[in-house]
């Protein structure tokens, strides 16, 4: 059973959400620069619903999940909140913002929404490893499940799952590769040495 969700992005995420998404909604799609790719941006009027970088083989993929699971279509152009949320992935890039404000549509099963919470509420700079998350959600044998839940955010960046990292502090599983894991929990300084040096509070 699959939930229609919102949440806002950043430590402290809620587990209570609002279901707000309307019927047959057009989500607005927008494009900002990195210095990792460009990303893609689809948002409504109420929540942005993906972010993902554009040269990921899946984005097809998941775009069609979207417009299966919605019945949306998608306009080119974005709107207000896509302006918002480029401008927050622009300052986060540019070492000027550690969290993110704008409301996140993350519709999913139980244990999706258990591990997405707790992926949104490691804080910039921090990590956490797939079996700390399944011991904190009650599932401690389900670290693969918590690994596959970890693969299907399609919020890149605003849930962090960059952030989840093996119990040694290895940088593996990634979805859209090591060398932009690697990136980002640079920039966070949250790694020395090719491991994750800042997670003993979070294993």
């Amino acid at each position: 059973m699959r939930s229609s969700t919102v949440a806002t992005a950043g430590p402290g995420s809620s587990v209570e959400r609002a279901a707000r998404l309307s019927a047959n909604p057009i989500l607005y799609v927008d494009h900002v620069e990195s210095p990792l790719g460009d990303l893609l941006i689809a948002a409504d009027h109420d929540a942005v619903h993906l972010v993902e970088f554009v040269e990921r083989a899946s984005l097809p993929a998941q775009l069609d999940t979207l417009t299966k699971e919605l019945g949306c279509t998608f306009q080119d152009g974005g709107c207000a909140l896509t302006e918002v949320t480029a401008r927050q992935l622009e300052e986060y890039f540019a070492g000027k913002r550690r969290e993110f404000t704008v409301p996140l549509a993350t519709p999913g099963s139980r244990l999706q929404l258990q591990v997405w919470d707790r992926i949104a509420a490691t804080p910039f700079g921090a990590t956490v490893s797939y079996g700390a998350i399944a011991r904190e959600i009650g599932r401690p044998r389900a670290y693969r499940a918590v690994g596959r839940s970890t693969g299907q955010n399609r919020l890149a960046l605003l849930v962090p799952c960059h952030r989840v990292v093996a119990a040694n502090g290895a940088l593996t599983g990634y979805a859209a590769g090591t060398s932009r894991k690697r990136w980002l929990l640079e920039h966070e300084g949250a790694i020395e040495g090719g491991r994750a040096v800042r997670s003993a509070r979070y294993r």
